[in-house]
């Protein structure tokens, strides 16, 4: 039996499934306290039986380097309550004998969509999430990069948008990425939240902006060859060829990618499923 788990900021997916990333079965609930949540995780794997394996895709900053003291904790993190809370300790005192692999929720969803989503058989891709944050997985040469964390691409500095004066509301950093183009952000700056705004609104093009510039960044540092934009906010009609148009402008004719892939940054094919089904490709990593 295979666990995954998806530790997203507002809602919990529990499902069981195989190592080539088929959710067999799955539960979804809200995310709350840290103990009640893994909790509910557990019952419910607890009621199909015993899992040899549990894998583990969680909002970021986590541990995800094994032989560090951080590994399987979520690190310094705004979320109430979560900070130094040990995930694979929780879970081992229900099921010490399973094995676990753990990588952020964004790095799964990478993986998934390079597998077996909208950028199958490619090795280097990067996929995006917009929601209660922005989080990047990055695939390079087949493997997802770590380092002395993880990507942390939401946190990139960006280059303003010339009407913006928001001050963002990243409690780090105030005007990364994810301080001004996150769904908290983009409720703050118009008032409301991203799914009341009509697709005409100016929003839009001011959050296409702030993507296509830390879409540049990774193209600069990293150079996939698929760049994937999912989570709640990427859905408003239009918004990846707004990007797509933008990268193109701000590109100049430097990346050859840009100008020859007219659909370089896509919606994910696997949906709300990409982070859970790349929870089961981590099995054994």
């Amino acid at each position: 039996m295979i666990a995954g788990i998806e530790l997203g900021g507002t809602k919990t997916v529990v499902a069981i499934g195989t190592p080539e990333g088929k959710v067999v079965e799955e539960f979804r609930f809200p995310t709350t306290h840290p103990e009640e949540t893994l909790a509910v995780a557990a019952e419910w794997l607890r009621a199909r039986g015993t899992p040899g394996d549990i894998c583990i895709a969680a909002f970021g900053p986590v541990g995800v380097v094994k032989g560090r003291e951080n590994y399987g904790k979520i690190l310094a993190t705004p979320k109430a309550g979560w900070s130094d809370f040990s995930l694979t300790g929780a879970l081992a005192e229900v099921f010490p004998e399973a094995r676990y692999s753990i990588d952020t929720d964004v790095n799964a969803a990478a993986l998934a969509e390079a597998r077996i989503g909208a950028a199958a058989g490619l090795d280097d891709v990067a996929y995006i999430t917009i929601g209660t944050g922005i989080g990047a997985g990055i695939l390079s040469g087949g493997h997802l990069i770590h380092g002395s964390l993880h990507p942390e691409t939401g946190h990139l500095k960006v280059p303003r948008h010339p009407e913006d004066t928001f001050k963002g509301v990243c409690p780090f950093h105030a005007d990364c990425l994810e301080g001004l183009a996150s769904g908290p952000a983009i409720a703050a700056r118009w008032g409301k939240p991203a799914d009341e705004l009509p697709v005409g609104h100016p929003a839009w093009d001011m959050q296409a902006w702030y993507l296509a510039h830390g879409i540049l960044s990774l193209l600069a540092i990293v150079s996939p060859e698929k760049v994937i934009v999912g989570g709640g906010v990427s859905q408003v009609a239009g918004l990846h060829e707004k990007i797509n148009r933008l990268l193109v402008e701000i590109g100049a004719g430097y990346f050859p990618v840009l100008l020859t892939d007219g659909d370089y940054v896509v919606p994910p094919a696997l949906g709300q499923e990409a982070g859970i089904c790349g929870a089961f490709l981590l099995t054994g990593s």
